[in-house]
């Protein structure tokens, strides 16, 4: 198998899948950048705190991330069942079920974070940090953030679901939408401008509260009036599921608690951090943003890496399953190199952009070096593991390799670097990402090995193909 060939119908549907994926990508981390300059107008411990408080919200985020990638498993797959036999009505069925419980476990979710979040903000952010402003600034911030889960994770979850069926450009026009309500209503709220109180951090997740109430009301609206290809209306969230549940658990649960507990993990790296100080904490908000920035189509190839695989599966095409997971290695590879070129060229105009202390900006310089290493790896891996590997149904084994790799090996060697041998941030920050060296070296092994292609069937009937 080859890491690259001329393939352009291939391509052609990955870009034209991901380039949409990842201008919203794009959008979502512009926001969070220009939210993290203006709060960093007010200090490194503002910037800090919200850093901080995001980190607990995006546990949510990961989760629901997991949701939508594991009913996209089984959507792309259905999608491309009846892309070959357009009258197949249990594979029709099967599709309206898994969006239905996908939706459903979304709001219960939120509702989980919602009541948690008003009842224990402290010792939310308590865990962060043991730097009292930084906590105060933080439980500002989470306050106007409790209603905010219930509108992010259904618009999250639901994009998820419409990309899955080729639906790409929907979800990027209400992200446009939401990138200049939100920087409008964080420039009102934060300073005051317009006529807004001057509410400072607490502005900050207020504007995204706004923003996020737009993007929810156009994207569910869309799926349940307008779309034709799903066919989804709002009847369907309480429709009978009973006859996917077996198989929504087999390959979402996977998702859901391998996200799930790399959340955690991804947790605890913030919370080792948020005790080396706020200039530490400060320096890799900055970096964080940064690696975001120059990894918006890596995330968009990955999900389109999914969503192709599972289609192509779908249409009964193993031998072209293949070839086409070592065409994304190659893309990765690429794209991951790039990144590391990017990250390597801009850093220091966006630590400039930054208004944080001489430390801080000293730190996220060292970090920057770092990054470049481990983006090359990072981009290479999650193109498999969340794009084709998951598309696969490999999610069992997915989970393993993810919770391992952290918990094993980057979490341990982080802590020590950190708090035992009291190393530089380059190499503190290499070690508790090292993790993503490893696991790119496994996903090879993986990718060779062909096991993960795993079977799907449709509930009411096992048609769907064969391993």
């Amino acid at each position: 198998m080859k890491l690259y060939k001329k393939d352009f119908p291939f391509y052609s549907k990955v870009f034209t899948l991901a380039l949409p994926i990842a201008l919203q990508s794009f959008i979502t981390v512009g926001v969070n950048m220009i939210d993290n300059v203006m709060v960093g107008k007010l200090g490194d411990n503002a910037l800090s705190a919200v850093s901080q408080a995001n980190s607990f919200i995006s546990i949510y985020q990961i989760l629901c991330m997991g949701l939508g990638m594991g009913a996209s498993v089984l959507v792309s797959r259905y999608w491309g069942i009846l892309q070959v036999e357009k009258d197949n009505k249990d594979a029709s069925k099967a599709l309206k079920q898994t969006i239905s419980l996908m939706i459903r476990l979304t709001l219960l979710l939120a509702a989980v974070f919602a009541i948690a979040t008003f009842f224990f903000p402290d010792k939310i952010m308590a865990s962060y940090s043991n730097e009292e402003p930084i906590i105060n600034f933080g439980i500002q911030y989470l306050s106007y953030s409790i209603v905010t889960y219930f509108f992010v994770g259904t618009s999250m979850t639901t994009t998820i679901a419409l990309r899955s069926v080729g639906q790409v450009r929907m979800p990027l026009y209400i992200s446009i939408g939401a990138f200049f309500i939100n920087i409008l209503a964080n420039y009102s709220f934060i300073f005051g401008n317009l006529g807004a109180p001057k509410l400072g951090v607490a502005g900050a997740a207020l504007g995204t509260l706004v923003a996020r109430v737009f993007e929810f009301s156009i994207i569910c609206g869309y799926l349940f009036i307008v779309d034709k290809r799903i066919g989804f209306k709002l009847r369907h969230l309480f429709m009978n599921v009973s006859s996917l549940i077996s198989e929504y658990v087999r390959i979402c649960v996977p998702v859901l608690i391998s996200d799930g507990i790399l959340a955690l993990g991804n947790n605890s790296v913030a919370q080792v951090i948020g005790h080396l100080g706020g200039a530490f904490v400060a320096a890799t908000a900055i970096t964080n943003s940064t690696q975001q920035l120059s990894t918006v189509v890596i995330q968009g190839i990955s999900q389109a890496g999914a969503i192709v695989t599972g289609q192509t599966l779908g249409m009964k095409d193993k031998d072209k399953t293949m070839e086409q997971g070592y065409l994304f290695l190659g893309l990765g590879l690429a794209l991951g190199t790039l990144s590391a070129v990017f990250i390597m060229c801009m850093s220091g105009v966006i630590i400039g952009a930054f208004d944080v202390t001489p430390e801080a900006a000293h730190i996220a310089t060292r970090i920057m070096i770092s990054l470049c290493i481990i983006t090359v790896f990072q981009a290479t891996n999650s193109i498999m593991t969340k794009g084709v590997l998951r598309g696969g149904g490999d999610t069992k084994m997915l989970m393993l390799a993810d919770n391992v790799f952290l918990w094993v090996f980057a979490l341990p060697l982080g802590i020590l670097a950190g708090y035992y041998f009291k190393l530089s941030p380059f190499f503190i920050y290499l070690a508790l990402k090292s993790d993503q060296i490893i696991k790119t070296v496994w996903c090879y092994f993986r990718l060779k090995s062909g096991k993960w292609i795993k079977k799907i069937s449709t509930g009411d009937n096992s048609s769907a193909e064969k391993d």
